[in-house]
């Protein structure tokens, strides 16, 4: 960030605060106010460059599933992967145990980012299922 007027610059990490105030593109700690020598001024017009791109994990660290049925009965499990299986490549059924029952959920993925889930939710929700994103 760098104060347009005097050209101080101190270097800041981003999250995912503010601005509060409309017509302002960042508020500042009150370290690096004070670093830009802004403190009294309280605004001033700055110029922001992105030094790296924001951290997003890797497709090993994140990926996610479109869940398309999940059933009490296996048989149901395996007809709906059947079916599923005749256009996508990925489809495989968890089961999930509780302490009464047994649940078959049937999915699609893994998908290496969320918006990879969403385009095959919106083929599958435009099929008539009725689907979740999920973590795989």
């Amino acid at each position: 960030v760098t104060h347009m007027r005097n050209g101080r610059s101190v270097t800041v990490t981003i999250n995912d605060r503010g601005p509060f105030v409309k017509d302002r593109i960042i508020d500042l700690s009150y370290a690096a106010a004070r670093i830009l020598k802004m403190v009294d001024e309280g605004v001033a017009w700055v110029r922001v460059e992105v030094l790296s791109p924001p951290y997003e994990k890797g497709p090993a660290e994140r990926l996610y599933a479109v869940q398309v049925g999940a059933f009490a009965l296996r048989m149901n499990a395996l007809r709906l992967r059947e079916r599923l299986k005749a256009r996508y490549d990925n489809v495989y059924i968890t089961v999930l145990k509780t302490r009464e029952s047994r649940y078959w959920r049937v999915r699609v993925g893994p998908f290496p980012s969320r918006f990879r889930a969403e385009e095959t939710a919106g083929r599958l929700a435009r099929e008539g299922f009725d689907v979740i994103i999920v973590p795989h």
